[in-house]
């Protein structure tokens, strides 16, 4: 089977960051046929900083593509139209890979070939530059129970992630005009149609600092997707928790961030949950309060989980 992969990495104002992923790209063991950039509008000089990567130590392998702003899904699904490899290789542009990242998934994809997404674990950086492994499985080849798998670990990532073309053309893109869960949303769509594979090598390494991870201000999605769609009441329990779980994160974070209604009628929805009660008490508590108390109070605790998780605790 010949394999080539298509980096698509979407780029919104991320100009201190974009030359790191980028150049992680281009230092792969097995590199890929092309690394498509996207610019979704970005209000800073991120796309003159991989213009310069174009002319220079990417030329004839990084493509930049500029378009008005349209969010994550919009870049994402037109840098797999623009895409000529047979595989899509994922990389934020806050995040970066090490060497051997593209090796081990054609490793994984010579071995597995009919699955419709390969994973590779990765870590979190934080501080600075502190390094700490992200929890995930510990079983190299196709996951038995994507949805099970993914309630304490980390299956798939979008920086950690690749996606044979082919797989797209069945379930579609990404869900433009949703913010939060993106991801989680697309890899429901796939693992209900394809098997999950997966390799522990710490290929990927994840910021948590990034700048811009998400808007601080709250505005409504203009999006004809949501969670609630994907919500089988027939379906298997452990895919309806992870449903839950993708569902109520993101109205936690809609919650913070003013968006009181929309985050009231998902704990509403999702109150089905049983692993999830946590949040959902969340979120039910974060809407009681003014909204300006919401952000700083979720940022405190949030600090204070990962402090906590850091330590193995």
């Amino acid at each position: 089977m010949n394999v080539s992969f298509s980096v698509v990495v979407p780029l919104y104002n991320k100009e201190r960051e974009v030359a790191r992923a980028v150049r992680s790209a281009l230092g792969q063991t097995l590199p890929p046929c092309e690394i498509v950039v996207v610019d979704d509008g970005s209000t800073d000089g991120g796309a003159s900083v991989v213009g310069a990567l174009c002319a220079g130590e990417g030329r004839g392998l990084v493509r930049l593509v500029r378009q008005a702003n349209g969010g994550v899904c919009a870049a994402r699904n037109r840098g797999i139209a623009e895409a000529r490899g047979t595989h899509i290789a994922l990389l934020d542009a806050d995040d970066a890979w090490r060497p051997g990242f593209l090796a081990e998934i054609a490793s994984l994809v010579a071995d597995y070939p009919h699955c419709g997404l390969y994973c590779t674990g990765f870590d979190i950086r934080s501080d600075g530059e502190a390094i700490h492994p992200a929890p995930t499985p510990a079983e190299r080849g196709v996951v038995a129970d994507f949805f099970a798998a993914s309630i304490h670990r980390y299956v798939a990532i979008p920086s950690a992630a690749v996606v044979p073309r082919r797989v797209f053309d069945t379930v579609g893109g990404f869900p433009e005009g949703m913010k939060l869960g993106e991801d989680q949303w697309m890899w429901i769509r796939i693992a209900d149609r394809y098997p999950i594979c997966f390799s522990p090598a710490r290929e990927a390494v994840y910021s948590r600092e990034a700048s811009n991870r998400s808007a601080s201000i709250y505005t409504p999605e203009r999006t004809r997707h949501s969670f609630e769609e994907l919500y089988d009441p027939e379906g298997p329990a452990a895919r309806n928790e992870y449903v839950a779980r993708a569902a109520l994160a993101r109205a936690l974070t809609i919650s913070a961030k003013g968006g009181t209604a929309e985050a009231a009628r998902a704990a509403r929805f999702f109150a089905y949950t049983r692993r999830y009660r946590t949040t959902l008490w969340k979120i039910r508590l974060l809407n009681r309060l003014p909204a300006s108390w919401r952000q700083p109070l979720l940022a405190l605790y949030n600090r204070a989980a990962w402090r906590i998780a850091k330590k193995g605790l």
